[in-house]
């Protein structure tokens, strides 16, 4: 335990708390359990020891942050850490990828429901990087723990986190009825910041150039669908797609077989699946001709697309939501940010999916977005159309139907309900 809570300390001390995500003030901290979920490398680790070190002073024996992959839990179990570190006056315990403790079984489940009801005054925090093992989980803790979801940084997040500009997060209904609101407030901060970053006296003329046409929402935006979508850019821009492409390999050659089943046999079919997605995305899907491909049933084509989604790697899109069964495919497929798009085909991104694949992964954080077949792209909440495009795109598509909008990449500023697509972002 001593080891344990060195090591603790150790973690909190070298986290930062410059920069912290809004997601902090989402989460009820007082809960007895929570549970808090996301895609590998989203910064669901660096939320939680940034929240401890806000509220704990380092040693104090009241809290312990541990992680379920190392080598200190091969031979310990969560209720015996749990038992001694209440007896030593611990009152908040977190377990961060939890789904890697005993990997392949459920038994960290079983095992914080037991701590849950054998401990009651104390909290607890557990973290996982695979939605997949602690969805596999929720059976026991479904009415006890309170759950979130957290995903990669939107553009909003991205303007703070990479060029100091913040804003707050703006409803869907208040983008619709004032956009020029949302337009004027990011414009006026952009420009103050690209003045700012003209008067620097250090700057030559190519420079000032630079800051001058940087600093502006498209532009901004632009590069966000490039890169941005993940936190861990702030370590440097090098190895950035590296990264993004080591978490989906890691997502098919060992979640996916681990975790639920997928044959060792089927993990290159798995990857051929990608590639041919990554080729003609949005993916219009034809199951029956894929499992043809991959020599592969069409059962299982559809079983292991709902894995990916689960595990966000992709994005499905389905025509109506409410008839959704388990063997039912999906009518489109994303990949799950623009971000992978640029890692996993750098050399032919379609500008067409590329929005698309933004527009999708930003409704879906707080949306129902379904896909909208013969009217428009997307049907929002079962209300709204929205018709997603470059400069050009019209109404003619979305014609006298209620509540359509158009979504514009290279649009600079609202025209009616024609609307600049960065705003979406602005969403979370």
């Amino acid at each position: 335990m001593d080891a344990l809570l060195r090591k603790s300390d150790r973690l909190l001390a070298n986290t930062q708390t410059e920069i912290i995500r809004d997601k902090m003030e989402d989460i009820h901290w007082n809960a007895q359990l929570i549970s808090i979920m996301g895609a590998k490398g989203v910064g669901k680790s660096t939320l939680i020891r940034q929240y401890l070190k806000q509220h704990y002073e380092l040693g104090d024996r009241r809290v312990i942050y541990c992680s379920a992959d190392t080598v200190d839990f091969s031979t310990r179990t969560l209720v015996g850490l749990a038992e001694e570190f209440v007896m030593r006056g611990g009152e908040l315990l977190v377990i961060d990828e939890i789904h890697k403790y005993h990997s392949g079984t459920s038994d960290w489940s079983r095992e914080i429901k037991e701590i849950y009801e054998l401990f009651p005054d104390l909290k607890m925090i557990v973290s996982g990087s695979s939605l997949l093992q602690l969805r596999e989980g929720d059976a026991d803790l479904s009415r006890r723990a309170i759950k979130y979801t957290m995903p990669g940084l939107s553009f909003r997040e991205a303007l703070r986190f990479y060029h100091g500009l913040s804003f707050p997060r703006w409803t869907l209904e208040d983008i619709l009825a004032h956009p020029y609101d949302l337009w004027q407030t990011v414009s006026e901060k952009c420009k103050a910041a690209s003045k700012q970053a003209q008067s620097q006296t250090s700057l030559g003329s190519a420079e000032r150039e630079q800051a001058r046409t940087m600093f502006k929402p498209v532009a901004l935006f632009k590069e966000y669908l490039e890169k941005g979508y993940y936190p861990f850019l702030l370590e440097g821009e090098g190895e950035y797609y590296t990264k993004i492409e080591q978490v989906v390999n890691y997502i098919i050659e060992t979640e996916l077989p681990r975790i639920c089943k997928v044959d060792v046999a089927n993990v290159r079919k798995l990857q051929a699946l990608i590639a041919l997605i990554c080729s003609e995305v949005p993916f219009e899907l034809n199951a029956n001709k894929i499992a043809a491909a991959l020599e592969i049933g069409r059962d299982t084509v559809v079983e292991y697309l709902k894995y990916l989604g689960d595990a966000k790697v992709l994005n499905l899109l389905y025509s109506d939501k409410k008839k959704i069964g388990k063997l039912t495919k999906p009518d489109k497929v994303y990949l799950e940010n623009p971000n992978i798009l640029y890692a996993l085909v750098p050399t032919k991104v379609d500008i067409g999916t590329l929005r698309e694949t933004f527009a999708i992964g930003c409704l879906s954080e707080s949306h129902n977005v379904e896909y909208g077949k013969a009217q428009g792209d997307f049907k929002i909440d079962g209300k709204y159309t929205f018709e997603i495009g470059g400069r050009s795109k019209d109404f003619s598509q979305i014609a006298g139907i209620k509540d359509s909008y158009v979504f514009a990449d290279d649009w600079d500023m609202p025209d009616g309900a024609k609307l600049p697509l960065w705003m979406l972002g602005f969403l979370y």
